[in-house]
């Protein structure tokens, strides 16, 4: 299943969508790189607030993959602050209230960890993938 449709395409700005497939696959940095592009454009507060919460999402998983997990969870924490402060459920057609429900569970062996350094990373570990709800809708 895509991750967004061409009515997606049509609307959202290149960056996003990019870093939205860099994400999903697995390519944490490069996702980063491609929403700080278009964070550092011209954007809307809102659409920055939100753009920084997903580049703060995408480093946690770069910092897991580095061995980083003390740093990961200081930036899951920078994450979930963003996200609240942005109080919405959809933005760019992203169901934020799923996709925060998905990082709890892929990080709750992390943020249960006395000693997030010596967190052992689980077995089945699997970052959440991105994929956009059906129709696009405008944003500032």
């Amino acid at each position: 299943m895509a991750a967004y449709t061409a009515e997606h395409a049509a609307l959202y700005p290149p960056e996003y969508l990019a870093g939205i497939d860099l994400y999903n696959a697995g390519e944490f940095h490069a996702a980063h790189d491609a929403w700080e592009e278009r964070w550092r454009d011209d954007c809307g507060p809102r659409e920055k607030l939100f753009l920084q919460a997903l580049i703060q999402s995408a480093v946690i998983f770069h910092h897991i993959e580095i061995g980083r997990r003390g740093a990961a969870r200081r930036m899951y924490g920078m994450a979930l602050e963003k996200f609240a402060r942005l109080g919405a459920e959809r933005f760019m057609s992203l169901d934020v209230r799923a996709y925060l429900a998905q990082l709890e569970r892929s990080l709750s062996w992390l943020a249960a960890a006395e000693d997030p350094r010596q967190a052992e990373l689980p077995a089945d570990f699997e970052p959440p993938h991105l994929r956009l709800l059906p129709g696009a809708e405008p944003y500032d």
